[in-house]
């Protein structure tokens, strides 16, 4: 592994739970990471060196439950890559998420939508925000006023047994969690649906949770400040536990 001096560029990211010393969902991770890459000009490594690479920091600093991030940089013109691999402990958060909603819109044209890309500003400064706010989250709408995604998160809201997300058209980024959470409901029998809806249906939802790599399934337990009717809910409770009986049995579904 190399790690780069070099500023400004392009790169593109992946951010993974590590369980019991091995990378969860490697492959989906690797693939979404390789589609990043190309996307921004940049020639992906193979998935073989950078898993030596993960391997080497997890085990060298004895994190066998943790999180590490896999950076792919280049120079603009140059295709290569410096891959960046960085690790670290980690507990994961027990109770619901508070959330707030973002003051600016997430604009589902932009060039690097659906990309993992370090580009990453945005994210940071609402992030920042909903901390001020005594938030753990925030929440985004898109340039249409439809709910879209959180700034490192996706977003689920149920109604009437139903769970719904936004689709890809929102500008969302499709995260790994995100489609094994809608892998799991269908075949667990629970509706699901990838579907545009206005902002406003977070806040009048029965229920509502996030899903990313660290927070696995997390219910949400107040939007701007106003409490939920349902945190957990049963189906966010249902979905939280098949997500962990996942995690135990395989660690790269």
């Amino acid at each position: 592994m190399i790690v780069s001096s070099r500023w400004g560029g392009s790169g593109a990211f992946e951010t993974m739970r590590v369980y019991r010393g091995t990378p969860f969902a490697w492959r989906r991770h690797m693939e979404r990471l390789d589609a990043a890459a190309r996307a921004l000009g940049i020639t992906p490594p193979a998935s073989t060196r950078v898993r030596e690479g993960v391997d080497a920091v997890v085990h060298a600093n004895g994190l066998a439950n943790s999180r590490v991030r896999v950076t792919l940089m280049s120079r603009p013109g140059d295709a290569d890559a410096d891959v960046i691999v960085a690790a670290s402990a980690f507990v994961p958060a027990r109770r619901p998420a508070r959330v707030v909603t973002a003051a600016w819109p997430r604009n589902e044209r932009a060039a690097t939508v659906g990309v993992k890309s370090t580009s990453y500003t945005d994210n940071v400064r609402a992030f920042a925000d909903a901390r001020a706010r005594g938030a753990d989250e925030c929440v985004f709408a898109n340039t249409r006023g439809e709910l879209c995604e959180a700034t490192g998160s996706n977003v689920f809201v149920v109604e009437r047994g139903v769970v719904r997300t936004p689709p890809a058209s929102s500008g969302c980024l499709l995260g790994v969690t995100r489609a094994l959470v809608l892998e799991l409901a269908r075949a667990d029998g629970i509706p699901v649906e990838e579907v545009a809806m206005p902002l406003a249906a977070l806040a009048r939802s029965e229920e509502a949770f996030l899903t990313s790599t660290t927070r696995e399934v997390q219910p949400i337990e107040t939007v701007d400040g106003q409490p939920r009717r349902r945190s957990p809910g049963p189906v966010t409770s249902r979905l939280a536990a098949r997500f962990a009986e996942l995690v135990s049995r395989d660690l790269d579904p």
